[in-house]
């Protein structure tokens, strides 16, 4: 009987094992589903089927920049121009005399029309 009883021990720890292993690896593949629903790659695969699409969001992505682009450095812009003539009105020895330079510099620039 013990002989028996030996190889039912056995055989229950093989499939407590194998049990064990196919949790770790349902747990694991659960991981890796997740993941790839997070990076959204069905949706890319789509893209990629359409190129138009693609095209078309490239082009609007684009534009968005460019556009993000030149208010920022407008704003950017005026900021300096704002403080160099704030700066300028100061009278400070050398930097001021430097500074109206530049701030009629770029007035006489935004005055010109050149169309």
């Amino acid at each position: 009987m013990n002989g028996e009883g030996a190889v039912v021990a056995a055989d229950k720890s093989k499939t407590g094992n194998q049990a064990e292993q196919l949790s770790r690896v349902e747990k694991l593949i659960r991981a890796v589903s997740e993941q790839m629903e997070r990076t959204r790659i069905a949706d890319y695969a789509l893209l990629l089927n359409k190129p138009w699409r693609l095209l078309w969001l490239n082009l609007i992505s684009g534009v968005s920049r460019g556009i993000g682009i030149a208010l920022g450095f407008t704003f950017f812009a005026a900021t300096i121009i704002y403080v160099l003539q704030v700066l300028g009105a100061l009278n400070l020895p050398i930097i001021g005399d430097y500074i109206a330079d530049i701030v009629r510099i770029v007035q006489r620039q935004l005055e010109l029309t050149t169309y």
